[in-house]
């Protein structure tokens, strides 16, 4: 481990500290979790962003347009300290602009590095809420 490494329950509260800010459409916020040159996979739709603010920041941008409101909750956390990873399982309800409910299960993978995300993989069900 490196003198910048996360413990666990750092860990545990940096990734829900990143979904609180997204659920506030808090973009700033939400780009703070993340090292400039991060990358951001959805897996299971065979899509890959790259760099806070080249991909990263749009994709958020365009989620909080997409929905009139999102949540994230019901997290289950399993978390390797010595690697630097924790992987998040979790309830998604997004909200259309149209009242429409959306309820999602997913699968984060997060990889730190001092301190802040250098990769997520996103594993969804159903529709990409992403893109």
């Amino acid at each position: 481990m490196t003198t910048s490494a996360l413990n666990a329950a750092q860990m545990v509260a940096m990734v829900e500290t990143y979904f609180a800010a997204v659920d506030r459409k808090d973009v700033t916020g939400t780009l703070a979790c993340f090292r400039a040159e991060a990358k951001f996979s959805i897996a299971n739709h065979d899509l890959l962003y790259a760099g806070r603010e080249q991909e990263l920041r749009g994709m958020y941008e365009r989620l909080n347009q997409r929905y009139a409101q999102v949540w994230h909750g019901n997290f289950t956390h399993t978390v390797d300290v010595a690697a630097q990873r924790i992987a998040s399982r979790f309830r998604v309800e997004n909200i259309t602009h149209h009242g429409e409910k959306l309820v999602k299960n997913n699968c984060n993978f997060f990889e730190f590095q001092d301190g802040q995300f250098i990769s997520v993989a996103v594993y969804m069900s159903g529709e990409n809420s992403l893109s």
